[in-house]
């Protein structure tokens, strides 16, 4: 071993016995087989990237040629090592170890070295303990090939946790203005038992890290028996159940989306609208009833568009809503377009030809397709749409169209229908909004302007509570 490559064992320790080492990668060890034929002799290092988040973090190497790797996951601590064949130790793999954020939720550090000739070892060393994923991605769209490192948390979070924890902090608040708005049909809401028991914990506490009991009060006389005083109800649990808004900013990560002629990018201007709309839907109740945005992304990094919706039903939202910046050939394309999901084909081609672009984010995003739980989720979601949901679907994008085409330019004066595959969730009114054709310098210009992204916000804000007035939201038992 190279005296600069980096050792996937811990300090001080003498490399492992071969014995040992084949049986560490018998046992844990995922070797990444792309044959000897398509060795990277001689290739070259276009580019380095890391994307951290939450849910996980991912590294991406870039190069002119297929790069071969073998990788294997030590657990204590855990690290991942792996050694890249084919290739030697250059100042663009060096970037990564400087690359990693301090704040990266998964990634702790990166070190890498010269292994051997043609070999160089690159060492992850891990926050904690994780599933990591090594795949490769051929060309597509800007990119060449990629080799890609996608770390997830063994525990992955619980997308209900933010949630709830917003929840419980707004409990001693202010009460948030009620619009007017049919209140949801009856029925208890576990998620709102649960975050009503917190409340109740948090409000019996006698200091932090303390949870005593209270003791037992004793009787009162039985000649004077006091009034009972008025109970104070729970914010928490005044409420018939919680509203969740699944917000949804395409692309993210490796994947910009559209640009526009100046540059902008359609992933960052659809989180900040994203950003300015859950600003205003946690704001707000309906019929008494809080309401909380749940984002699909909440910052810069890749989602799949299946566990877009995968995330969506976990947390049981009431209504979906996909935010995107269209994009055409044409520069002269303009206005803002609402589309819903059809069984039967596009109601346009312009549609049709609009979904299946957005259909290829998970080409240019980077999936790992033999990851056996993506082929589950795209499986489950397949043919699960419903005639009673896209009827839904139709209704919401018909307020949110309107309210739009209250402020801004449409490209279409009615919802169009097409086979989205971001919309598929079988029990979520679903809808996909392009708030502009950013390949247009006007409208480009209008969304990067935080005054347009603020009208945008209010619009759709507007439309949604307009939706739930005429559709109240079903009572609803969620798993907790």
């Amino acid at each position: 071993m190279s005296k600069n490559a980096p050792s996937a064992h811990p300090a001080g320790s003498s490399l492992l016995p071969s014995a040992r080492r084949r049986a560490l990668l018998r046992a844990g060890s995922l070797v990444l087989l792309l044959g000897h034929q398509h060795l990277a002799r001689g290739a070259s290092i276009l580019a380095v990237r890391i994307w951290p988040a939450q849910d996980y973090s991912r590294v991406t190497i870039e190069s002119d040629r297929q790069l071969v790797a073998r990788q294997f996951f030590v657990a204590t601590p855990p690290r991942l090592a792996v050694d890249i064949e084919g290739i030697d130790l250059s100042p663009s793999l060096r970037e990564l170890v400087a690359k990693v954020q301090p704040d990266d939720p998964n990634i702790a550090g990166i070190r890498v070295g010269q292994n051997a000739p043609g070999v160089v070892r690159l060492v992850i060393d891990l926050k904690q303990a994780a599933l990591p994923q090594v795949f490769s991605l051929p060309p597509v769209a800007a990119y060449q090939h990629r080799l890609v490192f996608d770390l997830y948390p063994e525990q992955a979070p619980d997308p209900l946790e933010a949630l709830i924890a917003e929840r419980l902090r707004d409990a001693s608040a202010p009460p948030r203005p009620t619009l007017v708005a049919a209140a949801p049909s009856a029925g208890a809401d576990p998620l709102e038992e649960l975050i009503a028991r917190h409340s109740n914990a948090s409000a019996a506490e006698p200091g932090p890290g303390l949870a005593l009991p209270l003791p037992a009060a004793p009787p009162a006389p039985p000649t004077l028996p006091p009034a009972p005083p008025p109970r104070p109800a729970s914010p928490a649990r005044a409420t018939d159940r919680l509203i969740i808004i699944a917000l949804d900013p395409g692309h993210g990560g490796e994947d910009p989306g559209a640009i526009g002629p100046g540059g902008t990018r359609e992933k960052d201007v659809v989180l900040r609208v994203a950003h300015r709309l859950r600003d205003r839907i946690n704001a707000t109740s309906i019929g008494g009833n809080p309401m909380r945005a749940f984002l699909t992304r909440d910052g810069d990094y890749f989602v799949p568009l299946a566990t877009r919706v995968d995330k969506a039903r976990r947390v049981q939202a009431d209504l979906f809503i996909s935010i995107h910046a269209d994009a055409f050939t044409n520069p002269a394309a303009r206005g803002a377009s609402v589309f819903a999901l059809s069984e039967s084909g596009a109601s346009s081609s312009a549609a049709r030809w609009l979904a299946n672009k957005e259909n290829q984010a998970d080409l240019i995003g980077g999936v790992n397709l033999g990851a056996r739980q993506d082929r589950h989720v795209q499986r489950v979601l397949l043919d699960m749409s419903t005639t009673a949901q896209i009827n839904d679907s139709l209704k919401l994008g018909s307020v949110l169209l309107g309210e739009i085409g209250g402020m801004a330019r449409l490209h279409k004066p009615r919802v169009e229908q097409a086979g989205f595959a971001v919309l598929k969730a079988p029990d979520i009114p679903s809808v996909l909004v392009e708030t502009a054709f950013i390949s247009n310098p006007e409208e480009e210009a209008k969304l990067r302007s935080a005054a347009y992204q603020e009208q945008l916000a209010d619009a759709l804000m507007r439309g949604i509570t307009r939706y739930f007035a005429k559709n109240p939201p079903l009572a609803r038992s969620r798993t907790v």
